[in-house]
């Protein structure tokens, strides 16, 4: 089945652009051109959506955020707003990924077919992975469950991305090792490691500690060593 990449940006000329681009690696390109035609398009069929973050009606920030509420699905922020606080901002909403434009063609396609790779591995879309060797993990009321992908709080369920699932499976397979954020990226993105990236992980390890702490403010599970990295307890 052909790869199915859902473009959004309320300019035709970069949609245009995408659609080249992507079409001619082989992916098939469904447009939006905003954040309100996104939802209207988007199913289970969908492998990568690619998000302007200044559209009419509804941004890309609301946007990601409706997404993430439903699915896990990788998403690409594609934008002008390059700031690291327009970064933080991005993957706050639950983006995996961020690239600024002017983009070029190669870093455009190496990001999109590294965020395609992850989630086939990690969700089985196009490959038949089996999960059986992962064994779940179980510590103080939280469980990290693989074949589903997710975790388990106290007996409740909790919608990870493949992000999140990655850095908490890296922590508590070793608990009390401390891992620094170079260390982080590299076994959570599967790719090596950027200057700015210190960041990203910050803002991922944020939104972790939502979804599974008690009192995100106070973590009991991911602890920072400041100026080393962090650790599970």
């Amino acid at each position: 089945m052909q790869t199915r990449i859902l473009v959004a940006d309320d300019n035709a000329e970069i949609r245009e652009i995408l659609r080249i681009l992507l079409t001619g690696e082989g992916y098939e390109v469904i447009e939006a051109k905003d954040g309100n035609e996104v939802l209207q398009l988007f199913d289970s069929s969908i492998d990568l959506i690619i998000l302007d973050i200044m559209m009419p009606n509804m941004n890309g920030y609301q946007t990601c955020l409706k997404l993430r509420e439903t699915s896990n699905v990788p998403i690409l922020f594609l934008t002008a707003k390059g700031l690291d606080s327009d970064k933080t901002l991005g993957f706050s909403s639950g983006a995996d990924d961020y690239l600024a434009k002017p983009f070029s063609y190669s870093e455009l396609t190496a990001r999109v077919k590294a965020l395609l790779r992850r989630y086939q591995v990690y969700k089985g879309k196009k490959e038949e992975i089996s999960m059986d060797t992962e064994k779940d993990l179980s510590m103080d009321g939280l469980t990290l469950r693989y074949a589903q992908q997710n975790a388990e709080v106290n007996g409740k369920e909790v919608e990870l991305t493949d992000i999140e699932f990655n850095i908490l499976s890296t922590l508590m397979k070793n608990p009390k090792q401390i891992f620094s954020a170079e260390q982080l990226y590299e076994k959570a993105w599967n790719e090596p490691y950027y200057y700015s990236a210190n960041n990203t992980i910050m803002v991922h390890i944020r939104n972790l500690r939502k979804k599974i702490e008690k009192d995100p403010t106070n973590p009991v599970y991911i602890k920072t060593i400041w100026g080393k990295g962090y650790r599970f307890e």
